[in-house]
């Protein structure tokens, strides 16, 4: 029997039941972590991603009233809001277990347990548990790629055409461009959507920790290795992977990378046996890996096998059109979450936003909107409470020649990349042939 890819959390004061609920729970699931301790839970919850938390109520002998389950069930739900915690406790307990469940708990099971009604529970909240995240992030990632500018419509495009398909894909983009959202899109919009979304950064793994952490590791492969752990290759089985900052990935460990995308198989650390992984890979970077495979520092076969469908996310100074339904919905979703009337923002306003360059793009302005809407007075958005200086409309010329420059040159570049070729280059661009040659014209490129 195939077990489910899910990280489950047991946390309870006796060794025997941490035992007998591993055995148990291993059966049906592919990683199951134990804990004695609760003041560990922070530690844990902030470094591995946990699907379900199974927590006794008790953990002081002379204490069985639960309420140290409550304690410990607040904090959870404090570090991790979205957390599914079932409660274990006492039939003596079950008014405190209701009590949980007021505070967010999913569920309570009384002590002993029955092992297959235990089963079916902890394997539908895993599922609930999955469907509610899918939910929310699609929501939200429906509303963040909100836009009618040219050049979003273009990603629009492109993203329906290959969502359905199995095809690697490779996002290119400026830092903050949201090329993170958009490889959740695609796979939302895939045949994947009802399996995992593995998101790793590359370039914040430490190099020693590369393969265990994407392959995984057996237990004793290493001095902390005391089980054996999925990695994220595994973890992302039958779903998608999202492979970010591939780009700062180093050339000696490309080729296990290379390896494991290429024949779809891994090898745990500690192990022989190869594992087979069903899997869509997406990748992204902002370098350009063209010139870093020429220049010998990324692997032209490696660039190659990541490159089938190439799409760049366009900086936000590219889609100012979308600037004004970004900045509603940012408002919207800061003041939901601090609880604040959703305050006012005047055309003026809008219109200076719209005239900046917005060099950290969408990740800046909804940095900028936060502090904005905790900030404001009157329920009223200023210049200041979005961090600028009250002059900043006089710097409108100053961009605008920025932004002519940043124009001129991504033209003449893509130009260059196309040979001269007006059709493609305006394709690339997401503007007609006409725009091109007017934009050409005003830059005094026509004949260059």
């Amino acid at each position: 029997m195939k077990k489910t890819q899910a990280t489950i959390l047991i946390i309870d004061d006796q060794e025997e039941i941490l035992i007998a609920l591993k055995l148990l729970l291993k059966r049906s699931f592919e990683t199951v972590l134990t804990c004695s301790d609760p003041k560990k839970i922070r530690d844990i919850l902030l470094v591995t991603d946990i699907d379900l938390v199974l927590m006794d109520m008790n953990f002081r002998r002379g204490y069985e009233d639960g309420k140290e389950g409550i304690f410990w069930l607040k904090e959870i739900k404090n570090l991790k809001p979205t957390a599914h915690i079932i409660l274990m406790t006492s039939f003596g307990n079950v008014e405190t277990a209701v009590e949980g469940l007021k505070l967010g708990a999913i569920d309570y099971i009384l002590k002993p347990w029955n092992n297959e009604e235990l089963i079916l529970l902890v394997k539908d909240t895993v599922k609930q548990h999955r469907k509610t995240n899918k939910q929310q992030q699609n929501n939200k990632l429906t509303t963040m790629f909100a836009g009618t500018s040219a050049a979003i419509e273009k990603v629009y495009k492109v993203t329906n055409r290959i969502a359905k398909t199995d095809a690697t894909v490779l996002i290119l983009g400026e830092n903050g461009t949201g090329k993170s959202v958009l490889a959740q899109q695609i796979h939302l919009n895939s045949t994947r959507k009802e399996a995992p979304f593995i998101s790793v950064d590359l370039g914040s793994l430490n190099e020693n920790l590369f393969e265990s952490e994407l392959f995984g590791y057996a237990k004793g492969a290493f001095t902390d290795a005391k089980q054996d752990t999925v990695g994220k290759f595994e973890a992302a089985d039958g779903g998608t992977i999202f492979l970010d900052e591939i780009g700062n990935v180093p050339l000696h460990l490309q080729g296990k990378l290379l390896q494991a995308i290429q024949n779809k198989e891994i090898v745990r650390v500690g192990e022989n046996k190869v594992r087979a992984i069903d899997i869509r890979i997406i990748t992204a970077t902002n370098m350009d890996l063209e010139e870093a495979a020429k220049q010998g520092v990324f692997r032209q076969d490696l660039f190659y096998r990541i490159n089938t469908i190439a799409i760049t996310m366009p900086s936000l100074r590219e889609r100012k059109d979308d600037i004004k339904p970004l900045t509603a919905y940012f408002l919207t979703y800061f003041a939901e979450k601090y609880d604040l009337e959703v305050p006012e923002i005047t055309a003026g306003v809008l219109e200076q936003l719209q005239n900046y360059e917005w060099r950290g793009n969408i990740r800046e302005l909804q940095n900028r909107i936060e502090r904005a809407v905790i900030l404001a007075e009157n329920n009223q958005i200023s210049i200041e409470n979005l961090g600028f200086d009250a002059v900043i409309a006089k710097t409108d010329t100053e961009n605008i020649h920025s932004l002519n420059d940043m124009e001129r040159q991504k033209i003449v570049e893509r130009l260059h990349f196309y040979k001269g070729n007006i059709s493609k280059t305006a394709e690339d661009l997401g503007i007609s042939r006409a725009a091109l040659y007017r934009k050409m014209e005003k830059h005094n490129i026509l004949n260059q």
